[in-house]
């Protein structure tokens, strides 16, 4: 198989095999918060992309150039400060550019400086040793996974909203039900890569 058909699969494995969000359950203060709305839940998937993405290119050069064998139990706090300052950057722009995404993701946005699936990637990536190509699809793929269980969950919310189900299942326990059953659903991924 060619380099470019490794890093395909790696993707894929990424995103569907290993979801970060429902195989690792990372991540899952916005996965549950922010999934009440297709919209929403876009935006934040997108906002994800962007902050692992950016976040696991920088903290590879620095991993690899500054940090080292040497440096390297700095990596956890060096690893969330560049996080932090790409989220701060990343709210910025929404603010500006769409008003209406920051309001709707609301106290969701600052959370992904907390969002484990974020450092998870990165902190991933540097003990694994991959290079700049495979760190890069590693997080690609992982926030690409991270997006599509949030539209899919935030697509079956909506769906539950119209339907008549028990009072004592209404709210958060029909949600955690829903993740448990999209969790197990993933699961039946693994084996096929």
């Amino acid at each position: 198989m060619s380099y470019i058909g490794t890093l395909f699969i790696g993707i894929i494995s990424a995103a569907l095999v290993n979801n970060v969000v429902l195989s690792r359950f990372l991540g899952l203060c916005p996965f549950l918060g922010v999934s009440k709305k297709t919209s929403t839940a876009v935006g934040m998937g997108a906002a994800v992309i962007a902050v692992i993405s950016l976040s696991s290119a920088i903290t590879y050069f620095i991993n690899r150039y500054v940090l080292r064998e040497n440096l390297a139990y700095l990596r956890t706090i060096v690893f969330i400060l560049i996080i932090a300052a790409l989220v701060q950057t990343v709210e910025i722009i929404l603010k500006k550019k769409m008003p209406s995404l920051y309001k709707a993701l609301g106290v969701y946005l600052p959370l992904i400086t907390t969002n484990c699936a974020v450092l998870g990637v990165a902190i991933d990536s540097a003990q694994k040793g991959y290079n700049f190509a495979e760190t890069m699809v590693y997080s690609v793929g992982t926030a690409l996974g991270f997006l599509i269980a949030i539209v899919i969950m935030a697509g079956i919310r909506e769906r539950i909203e119209k339907n008549n189900i028990p009072e004592s299942f209404k709210g958060m326990p029909i949600v955690l039900v829903t993740a448990g059953l999209m969790a197990i659903a993933f699961v039946g991924f693994s084996g096929t890569l």
